[in-house]
């Protein structure tokens, strides 16, 4: 009998080192994507999300700007019209 609980405590250690292995397996290769990722977005001209909503934010203050100045070009023609 001491042979055996022997034998499964052996078995049980080696799958525990075996999960061990291939948890460590799994970061590094959660590790290795996510570097290659990062350097192939990088090599793209992505821009950021805080960047695009600076770039709209200023486009429709723009576009606004635009609407008023032709509202007022519109009043002053039928001034002189």
């Amino acid at each position: 009998m001491q042979t055996r609980n022997k034998i499964m405590d052996d078995i049980s250690q080696l799958m525990t080192n075996a999960m061990g292995v291939a948890q460590g397996a799994k970061d590094e290769a959660e590790t290795a994507m996510k570097s290659l990722m990062d350097r192939w977005l990088a090599d793209r001209d992505f821009v950021t999300r805080e960047e695009f909503d600076a770039v709209r934010a200023m486009a429709q203050k723009a576009r606004e700007e635009n609407e008023a100045l032709k509202a007022r070009l519109d009043a002053l023609e039928a001034k002189d019209s």
